[in-house]
């Protein structure tokens, strides 16, 4: 059974966010979780604590309809990363200017679902 989970107005530019999303899309929940554990990017905790989240949300799912859950055999179905608001602040500036500062929020959503028996992974190519 799919599960998702979404956090909201996450004070993470999206560039950067996207580059730690890229790592564990299409991976198993678990292996996402480690990775995630020991990535040195600041947006890492918040993803892990995402996909966490989501396998939660799949247990408590799959305990409700009293189906039996392996979190092993989950994968990082889909995870992606939208832009949230921009908080507009200034910073001042020599000669009286003042420097405008975009501090950016984002959006990320992750869908987990049970692996798929005997697919074939591919890869995507740009």
């Amino acid at each position: 059974m799919e599960a998702k989970a979404q956090t909201r107005y996450l004070r993470v530019t999206p560039q950067k966010a996207r580059r730690v999303v890229d790592l564990v899309r299409g991976k198993q929940a678990t292996e996402a979780v480690a990775v995630l554990s020991f990535a040195p990017q600041s947006a890492a905790e918040p993803v892990r604590k995402l996909v966490e989240s989501a396998m939660a949300n799949a247990k408590f799912h799959a305990d409700k309809h009293s189906e039996a859950f392996d979190p092993a055999e989950y994968v990082v179905k889909a995870i992606h990363v939208d832009e949230g608001p921009t908080m507009k602040r200034f910073r001042p500036r020599a000669q009286g200017r003042a420097g405008r500062i975009l501090k950016r929020t984002s959006h990320i959503t992750v869908v987990v679902a049970p692996a798929v028996k005997g697919a074939k992974k591919t890869r995507r190519t740009r």
